[in-house]
């Protein structure tokens, strides 16, 4: 059955709640993301490192870029399992202090020209930091959605928060374009930091609204019926591993390709891999316009995934990513201004976000309740570093290795796509899955049905 909102104004009220919590967070990470990949691309190698050896000063910015990756899995481990011991709001308020202080810490450091050497290893301090804090951020808020959102529209519930993504993503972009306008000198010398310290105001606006959230249904169900799980790692390493693995097959090329086309494709067209580059704040507006594409398209493509179900909508994304991968870095090798901006739009805004639409119900569904917030952290983290924590450093070392050859980068993107394609066909269709349920769908015959078997729980909790 499925619950009438507007009949329930409890659950209405804490479905607005949770929507708003989840989008703040989720802007928040994206905001320091992307805005800490644009820097990296055209500033911190600058800032940070030696400027006596540019090349040397773009792959170590990139490096310091994946330590934040590195550090994710470890924060969804630590935070993913106490989202499932001590419930999901609680872990929330942790993870956006920890993200939001680091983030906003990195406006204030020193730079190579003052501290030398230093200057490079605060910044990996902050990073990691930031990493631990995003590494249960945004499976947090993928899981809450998933629990308080009604059954037969929980793909484009659970999609609504992930409008955050893009607004994040978004303003970083407008925000950095902006501050290109600056002269050099001042957007060098305190320009930058800016927007950095603007994170404060928005952890100001997190934390007040997540202290008014209440704690999903499922999780008061669990606590309810005293099955909350005693030992969260031992739960998913013997009953939740092939979820995991299945859910990092699938994240591959959507946060791989994510980062690809946001920052590694930035530093290719704006930098010396061609031999016509294209200014960075025009090459800067395919990140907006990609952005301000995913705004509709990924509450498009989940409410798609409502009624086709998951894999048809999430396979369409991987495979338009794998056709995509070579005309793309062609047409970025050209050094058009015109062309650089529609193939980062389209990259972002069409191919990734047809595959995160989707996925933000099919994750949580694919987990059993006990390690649902666990399993989602581990898929999520693990593949973030595998995709997106090596996309800039591998790829701009690809590039400099083959001196700026676009078929290297065409060959990179297609395997990420192909990964994700062949693990469509891995999983179980999940589309209005009881969340109750303990078990994973991966651990489910492929042949079970799952409707009539929804149930639906009332959002009570105290």
């Amino acid at each position: 059955m499925t619950l009438n909102t507007a009949e329930d104004p409890e659950y209405a009220a804490n479905l607005r709640r949770a929507t708003l919590a989840s989008s703040v967070g989720s802007a928040l990470e994206y905001f320091d993301f992307a805005l800490y990949g644009l820097m990296t691309a055209l500033v911190f190698n600058q800032l940070f490192f030696n400027p006596d050896d540019p090349a040397m000063g773009v792959i170590g910015a990139f490096a310091v870029f994946g330590v934040g990756f590195v550090a994710r899995p470890f924060g969804g481990l630590i935070f993913g399992a106490m989202g499932d011991k001590i419930g999901r709001k609680w872990v929330l308020i942790i993870t956006i202090l920890l993200m939001g202080g680091a983030s906003t810490a990195i406006g204030l450091l020193p730079t190579y020209e003052a501290v030398g050497a230093w200057a490079a290893w605060l910044l990996v301090a902050m990073r990691l930091l930031q990493g631990l804090g995003a590494g249960a951020e945004q499976a947090g808020a993928t899981v809450l959605m998933a629990e308080y959102a009604p059954v037969k529209q929980r793909g484009f519930f659970a999609a609504l928060p992930f409008i955050g993504i893009q607004a994040g993503t978004l303003l970083a972009a407008v925000v950095f374009s902006a501050l290109t306008l600056m002269p050099e000198d001042a957007f060098l010398s305190w320009g930058w930091r800016v927007p950095f310290l603007c994170s404060f105001l928005l952890i100001l606006v997190a934390i007040f609204i997540r202290m008014r959230l209440r704690e999903t249904p499922t999780f008061v169900e669990l606590e309810k019926n005293d099955d909350v799980v005693d030992r969260p790692f031992h739960d998913i390493f013997t009953k939740g591993m092939p979820g995991v693995i299945a859910g990092i097959g699938l994240r591959m090329a959507e946060n791989g390709g994510s980062y690809i086309f946001q920052n590694v494709s930035l530093a290719f067209v704006a930098g010396t891999f061609i031999a016509n580059p294209v200014d960075r704040g025009i090459a800067t507006w395919g990140v907006t316009i990609g952005s301000l594409i995913g705004i509709f398209s990924v509450p498009f493509t989940g409410w798609i995934s409502d009624r086709v179900g998951r894999r048809p909508v999430y396979r369409f994304g991987a495979v338009f990513t794998l056709l995509f991968a070579f005309p793309a870095w062609w047409m970025l090798s050209l050094g058009n201004p015109g062309l650089t901006v529609a193939v980062i739009a389209i990259g972002i805004g069409v191919a990734v976000n047809s595959m995160l639409g989707p996925q933000c119900a099919l994750l949580p569904e694919m987990f059993g309740n006990k390690h649902r917030y666990l399993g989602v952290a581990m898929a999520r983290e693990i593949s973030a570093v595998l995709a997106g924590g090596l996309a800039g450093v591998l790829g701009t070392w690809l590039l400099t290795l083959t001196n700026g050859n676009w078929v290297v980068m065409g060959l990179y993107l297609a395997t990420l796509a192909a990964i994700t394609t062949a693990s469509t066909f891995l999983v179980p269709e999940t589309r209005s899955r009881d969340l109750l349920r303990t078990e994973d769908a991966v651990r489910v015959s492929m042949d079970e049905k799952d409707t009539g078997l929804v149930t639906v729980v009332k959002a009570d909790a105290r």
